[in-house]
């Protein structure tokens, strides 16, 4: 089902799919990717300390997501989560005081600046999401895949993980046809808003939002823990 409530940032002029926009996007994000990096490796080292501190090691939290044209790559973030006391213990309790003020104002995301730098994600794009995942997409929803995954995207500008998983994909595709320079710096400026405002941070009763399956009638459907943290 599609809304309008993200038509507002939907560039519905020709979208720029050129080799001009790929190449000055890119070097956007190198430059932004390394001089945040460099600017703000302080608060970078700080926030490992507190970290390695509050929940010893590891500092990082590695995962396997699937980026563009469905090649996979490791993202890192800060580690956030307790180990698990059960194999059935759900993520939202393994949550730590110090995982949670990280998560609600968007400090873990840090380190995936790295991931942007070396070319595994862009600055803005859909989220990278699990391998799993790969099996229960629609032709339509794998179109996800055609760009760099992003550090925020059109979805997270508009509902974050309060959003259902077909609303969601709707806009990562929205995003893929829409492109643009214009439509990009929409969305950074609108990011800086919802990060100080820490809504959407997660689904109630989850770590992040519920995992992602198919229906029986190969619709999407929002099923089970977000043991693996989806976003």
């Amino acid at each position: 089902m599609r809304t309008t409530r993200y038509r507002l940032f939907t560039q519905r002029s020709t979208p720029t799919h050129t080799g001009f926009y790929t190449a000055i996007a890119r070097f956007r994000d190198v430059l932004a990717a390394g001089g945040a990096l460099v600017v703000l490796s302080p608060l970078i080292a700080l926030i490992g300390l507190y970290v390695k501190a509050s929940l010893g090691s590891p500092v990082l939290f590695r995962q396997e997501r699937i980026g563009k044209d469905n090649a996979p790559f490791t993202i890192l973030k800060y580690r956030t989560m307790k180990p698990a006391t059960s194999p059935d213990q759900p993520d939202e309790e393994r949550v730590s005081r110090t995982g949670s003020q990280l998560r609600a104002t968007s400090l873990d995301e840090l380190p995936s600046l790295w991931n942007v730098l070396i070319g595994d994600m862009a600055l803005v794009g859909p989220r990278p999401l699990l391998p799993e995942y790969l099996p229960f997409y629609s032709a339509r929803q794998l179109r996800r895949h055609e760009v760099r995954p992003g550090i925020t995207g059109l979805a997270q500008v508009n509902g974050r993980n309060s959003l259902g998983w077909e609303e969601r994909f709707e806009m990562d595709v929205e995003y893929v046809q829409n492109r643009s320079l214009l439509l990009d710096t929409k969305i950074l400026l609108r990011t800086v808003g919802v990060v100080l405002s820490r809504r959407h941070v997660n689904q109630k009763g989850f770590a992040t939002a519920a995992s992602f399956a198919p229906s029986t009638d190969g619709a999407t459907n929002n099923a089970g823990s977000a043991h693996a943290r989806g976003e």
